[in-house]
């Protein structure tokens, strides 16, 4: 009978844990979903938003959710800071990628400079990682690809381009670049 007992309670607590991950990673996938869908600029706005998909938790179990999920802030196209995903999931958020022109006439782009086949592109901080997914959504056949940091962009230049044929491609787009 004692057995019995412990074998009872075993399930119990088994069914009620994986009960409580259910929840959590419900809860997890309707984060990022709000993440990605939305410009969110304060864990209030994120509880809120959580709370109205069903969701009762504390502010912080949201910080520990954002941590778990490597949450960031980074400045959006109209200059707030908002919380973004990680790598590739932060640009969900964008349906259909902004033109490089339309990007760079937010007040973000700064310089442009060139060496041998490389050049650096200088942003206003937190703007350099939006521009650059831009640029490599633009299909520009002069640019490989480009690393961004958080106000600068390293474009890597085809070994035929020519900085001029950068410029040229990238000065339909960007106006004030000379």
């Amino acid at each position: 009978m004692h057995i019995r007992i412990i074998m009872y309670n075993f399930a119990a607590v088994t069914r009620i844990n994986i009960h409580c991950m259910k929840v959590k990673k419900d809860r997890l996938d309707t984060l990022r979903m709000i993440i990605s869908s939305r410009e969110m600029g304060s864990q209030d706005e994120l509880l809120s938003a959580l709370q109205a998909e069903g969701f009762k938790l504390t502010q912080a179990t949201l910080s520990r959710d954002l941590k778990q999920l490597k949450v960031a802030k980074a400045a959006s196209m109209n200059g707030n800071y908002v919380y973004v995903l990680p790598n590739v999931t932060m640009y969900k958020r964008v349906s259909t990628p902004n033109q490089i022109k339309e990007m760079m006439q937010v007040p973000g782009f700064k310089s442009i400079h060139f060496s041998g086949n490389m050049g650096v592109i200088k942003t206003r901080p937190g703007y350099a990682s939006s521009i650059a997914y831009n640029i490599d959504n633009s299909n520009i056949p002069y640019i490989l690809g480009t690393i961004a940091g958080d106000d600068t962009i390293f474009i890597v230049i085809r070994d035929s381009a020519t900085e001029r044929d950068v410029v040229h491609a990238l000065s339909a787009v960007v106006p004030d670049l000379k």
